[in-house]
């Protein structure tokens, strides 16, 4: 484990020197999970891997800000998450502010019973066929692990309508994959 964290810093290093082979060699290392990444967004493979490449640009426009901190992994997803959610602003993504009343609701009903044969793939899947306001919702909360105020504040929404976004966005999640038998009785 140590020995690839050396790797990396290596590359890291050389990067923030302009070395185009190591800058390359971070490129093969991430660009097919940034892709992904970015494809759960925008929904297109041809978008996300604009979107990836674009975000690697300014990963090593930017390499000298950053500091370790933080894998450099999650760093350039983060980098990989804004690109994407910008691009969604740009497209006008519509997203609704919605009353306390919906907001109560949001909490109920969270036991879900899902059968133990459903693969992590059929279920990205299927949070990318919502639609977009509810699939950006439910990737950054639960693919991510951002909070509702994260949500709210990259998104440019209320805190109530990311959680009103994330809980209608569940209810069609629960009823595409009972309609698929992968859900039980809710």
């Amino acid at each position: 484990m140590n020995q690839t964290k050396e790797v990396h810093n290596h590359l890291i290093d050389a990067c923030k020197k302009n070395d185009a082979k190591a800058q390359m060699q971070l490129y093969d290392l991430y660009c097919n999970a940034m892709c992904t990444i970015a494809n759960r967004y925008v929904k297109d493979c041809f978008i996300a891997e604009d979107l990836m490449q674009d975000s690697f640009i300014k990963a090593f426009q930017n390499i000298n800000s950053f500091k370790g901190e933080v894998s450099f992994g999650a760093w350039l997803k983060r980098i990989v998450i804004n690109n994407s959610l910008d691009w969604l602003k740009k497209r006008k993504l519509e997203i609704v502010s919605l009353n306390d009343e919906v907001y109560e609701r949001v909490e109920e009903n969270e036991d879900w019973s899902i059968s133990h044969s459903l693969q992590a793939d059929f279920i990205v899947n299927a949070i990318k066929s919502l639609k977009e306001k509810y699939s950006v919702v439910l990737s950054l909360y639960l693919l991510e692990g951002y909070d509702h105020q994260e949500i709210a504040q990259v998104l440019g929404i209320t805190e109530v309508a990311s959680r009103t976004h994330l809980m209608r966005g569940k209810k069609q999640l629960q009823e595409l994959l009972k309609e698929q038998n992968y859900v039980e009785g809710y």
